[in-house]
């Protein structure tokens, strides 16, 4: 038996997961290492400000990174996955001390009996607001 989600058992606007990750300052630096993306704006609050952000912010990458493990979580196979896309829509400014919290929430959006797989619609926010837009992940469960 399974753990797999059977697309006979999904049904459009059904939400599949729903997730809070936090981020903070020491992950951010984690990540840079990891990426290889040291940017002083995801470190370094003087630089950030002076090219108009509102602060430190969370690398784009690891924030889609982080709603597509909502998915993959959810459809328990990485290999399931065969499409993901989104737009940065909003930074994610990260404070300093403290945290921000990334809400991710997955809905289905469209079924494809004949190919077997369900898009998976993302809506990805912090404080409420959208940080990624038309985030969408396509997992095959046949």
């Amino acid at each position: 038996m399974s753990d797999r989600p059977a697309l006979a058992d999904l049904t459009v606007g059904q939400e599949l997961a729903r997730r809070t990750v936090a981020v903070d300052r020491a992950r951010l630096v984690r990540y840079a290492g990891a990426s290889g993306d040291f940017n002083p704006i995801h470190w370094n609050q003087r630089v950030a400000e002076s090219v108009g952000l509102p602060g430190v912010i969370a690398h784009g990458m690891w924030t889609m990174g982080a709603a597509a493990a909502v998915v993959v979580d959810w459809a328990g196979d990485p290999g399931a996955v065969v499409d993901y896309q989104t737009r940065f829509t909003r930074p994610v400014p990260v404070p300093d001390p403290g945290q921000a919290e990334v809400e991710v929430v997955a809905t289905v959006g469209v079924l494809d009996a004949g190919a077997g797989t369900v898009r998976v619609d993302l809506t990805v926010t912090v404080e409420g607001a959208r940080v990624l837009g038309k985030a969408q992940a396509v997992v095959r469960l046949s």
